[in-house]
């Protein structure tokens, strides 16, 4: 079997190389962030740093397209996070909508189930069990300065064949994949040896966000767990064990608002909002996470139908990565390392065939959803600006019907059962919109179920009432 090498020792590149490892390959794992991994999770949590994950500390939710990944590639990672204090989550209990009246278990349900928990506890389980998983070596605190390259597949194409690190270190392999994240410097080297960069496209998603962690009681969800109210959102999510977190997030350029970095002003904001007030009723642990600055990027690794690099390729993050407020970054990174797995177990060989199928089936099953996201984004910010300047966002044009479909499925929810489920399809990164809306029937239960209705807003400040609540 081949010597393969993994950039990036996250989430998904911790099972990318367990993956691999499985399939006979002998892997070596490259990790530029130098500090060991914590020997207990409370250590992890409350001590762990990893300068080269900017969301560290930020809040995560696992959808079920996780847990599907896992129990397909890797089961015994299910056991090992469970043991750790994963917390297994059921969408239909508890975001069933009380408008619903077909009340009503199905089977089929438990696809929906999840498993769930912190960043830093999800990931130190990882890291450890990569570090104990045969035919893998991983060397924490190396940091790659170049790419190797070997004879071009493609002419004038790098062939990559391996890394050297700043100390000269040379790691070669006969594949390698870049499981950097979203600070991968993949494009950099690249453009470092004089060859064509990658097709990128990037945008700062628009959000700043302000998260707090919490212990105690999981409280109940009240409404979805991602509810917009007017010029901010809130998201309340469970973390593993006894914790939770949750998150008051708003347009960047909304500088009143900036005070929600303050703990007593983010307090009265979310006291003020009578359906999530309760997720303060918990014990807070430390002060308020801020994140800004992050980016909307997708990269394309074939340009004019010809592969940029050969030899190496990229998954989860590294290729493409949105806005963390839907949570879906792992859950898709997962699904994308289990589809690169079976894509090698197939490959021929060939550098340059593969380079181009990768990325073709990358754009097949994954590009939907960044594109999704991007729309979803761009919207919400346009909403929560209009509103900040007094004006009322304008309705879906009469000729987007993409945007009206969006808009009548969110109503439907509320008061269909089947279109309820469809909701955590999507949600659960089981299958896209326009796959639901393909389903027989769907369309006209949208239709139906949404048809002279609005959907439900939650009580909370209006725009001169939360203004005085943050001081401006």
């Amino acid at each position: 079997m081949a010597k393969a090498l993994v950039l990036g020792s996250g989430i998904c590149g911790s099972a990318m190389a367990m993956m691999l490892a499985r399939d006979g390959h002998d892997v070596t794992v490259v990790e530029r962030d130098g500090a060991q991994v914590p020997a207990s999770v409370e250590e992890a949590v409350e001590k762990w740093e990893r300068p080269g994950v900017a969301q560290f500390r930020q809040a995560h939710y696992m959808h079920a397209r996780f847990r599907h990944t896992l129990e397909a590639e890797l089961p015994d990672m299910v056991d090992a996070l469970v043991r750790s204090g994963a917390r297994r989550y059921d969408p239909v209990a508890e975001f069933l909508p009380p408008t619903i009246e077909d009340r009503a278990p199905r089977n089929g349900d438990d696809r929906y189930v999840t498993i769930t928990g912190r960043r830093p506890m999800l990931e130190s389980v990882f890291a450890t069990a990569v570090v104990n998983e045969p035919n893998v070596d991983v060397r924490r605190g190396t940091k790659v300065s170049e790419l190797l390259c070997g004879p071009e597949a493609v002419s004038g194409v790098p062939n990559v064949v391996g890394v050297r690190t700043e100390n000269g270190d040379e790691f070669r392999a006969d594949i390698a994949i870049d499981a950097m994240g979203r600070g991968s410097k993949l494009t950099e080297w690249i453009g470092a040896m004089g060859a064509r960069p990658p097709e990128e496209q990037a945008e700062d998603c628009g959000y700043t966000y302000y998260g707090r962690y919490f212990r105690g009681d999981l409280p109940k969800q009240i409404g979805p767990a991602l509810s917009a109210h007017g010029t901010i959102s809130i998201l309340t999510l469970p973390g593993d064990s006894d914790s939770w977190m949750v998150v008051i997030f708003m347009a960047s350029g909304d500088m009143p608002l900036k005070t929600l970095r303050r703990k007593e002003v983010w307090e009265k904001v979310l006291l003020a909002h009578p359906s999530k007030a309760h997720w303060l009723d918990g014990e807070a642990v430390g002060d308020v996470d801020t994140m800004s600055g992050i980016m909307d990027r997708r990269r394309g690794f074939v340009v004019d139908g010809k592969p940029v690099v050969t030899g190496l390729l990229p998954v989860a993050d590294a290729w493409a990565c949105t806005n963390p407020s839907f949570g879906r970054g792992v859950s898709l990174g997962m699904w994308h390392a289990q589809e690169l797995r079976h894509f090698l177990r197939q490959a021929d060989g060939d550098p340059a065939e593969n380079a181009i199928e990768w990325n073709a089936r990358t754009a097949a099953t994954h590009l939907p959803w960044y594109d999704a996201q991007i729309a979803m984004d761009r919207a919400r910010v346009r909403e929560m600006d209009a509103l900040r300047m007094g004006e009322e966002p304008p309705p879906p044009a009469p000729d987007d019907i993409v945007a009206q479909m969006q808009q009548a499925f969110f109503t439907a929810v509320e008061h269909d059962a089947d279109v309820f489920r469809a909701f955590l399809d999507v949600m659960g990164c089981l299958a896209t919109p326009e796959e639901l809306l393909a389903r027989p029937g769907m369309f006209e239960k949208v239709i139906a179920a949404s048809a002279g209705r609005e959907p439900t807003r939650f009580p909370g400040p209006n725009r001169q009432e939360l203004l005085e609540l943050v001081g401006a």
